[in-house]
């Protein structure tokens, strides 16, 4: 791997799961209610996006503007790499070991929120009271979970890197 691109993705890794760590130890701090906010995941997807082109216009800036399609996906899907897993080993020692407490509090918002969207839905009471159930026995921060988490967020990296890859890879290597 050239050193350029294994560099960068590990530098602007580090810098998402840094911010990352902050923006939920602020979440944290603040209002646990904001762990069951859409706009929560919004500024985290968008602060990625960000990433994604800074370091990828970056790593092709320091290649004298030459990079092929695997260099741009390979330099982005690291940092991504690296940053999920920081925030989630995080998410999974805050919740576990740190707070426990906390992700019971977060469930029980979760449900309380699930449970009055199904209502306004019109949903019948057998499958408002069937969905707070299986809410209640899942525990969204066990080691299953948050592996399982990380596999799904690397998949939307996955494919935003590939997206990216193609928006930027330089023009003389198209057949790559």
């Amino acid at each position: 791997m050239n050193e350029i691109i294994k560099k960068n993705g590990i530098t602007f890794g580090i810098i998402l799961g840094l911010f990352s760590l902050l923006f939920t130890t602020a979440i944290y701090a603040i209002d646990l209610k904001l762990f069951t906010s859409w706009w929560f995941g919004l500024v985290g997807f968008i602060f990625t996006i960000v990433i994604g082109f800074v370091v990828v216009s970056k790593t092709k800036k320091q290649l004298n503007g030459n990079i092929t399609f695997k260099e741009c996906f390979t330099v982005y899907f690291l940092a991504a790499v690296i940053g999920t897993l920081l925030s989630k080993l995080f998410e999974y020692v805050l919740f576990n070991f740190i707070d426990p407490q906390a992700k019971e509090t977060i469930k029980e918002i979760a449900i309380k929120a699930v449970s009055e969207m199904m209502e306004k839905l019109g949903a019948p009471a057998s499958a408002v009271n069937e969905a707070m159930q299986k809410a209640a026995e899942t525990d969204n921060y066990s080691i299953g979970n948050i592996i399982f988490g990380i596999a799904i967020v690397l998949v939307f990296h996955a494919i935003f890197g590939l997206i990216l890859a193609a928006i930027f890879k330089s023009k003389s290597n198209e057949g790559l």
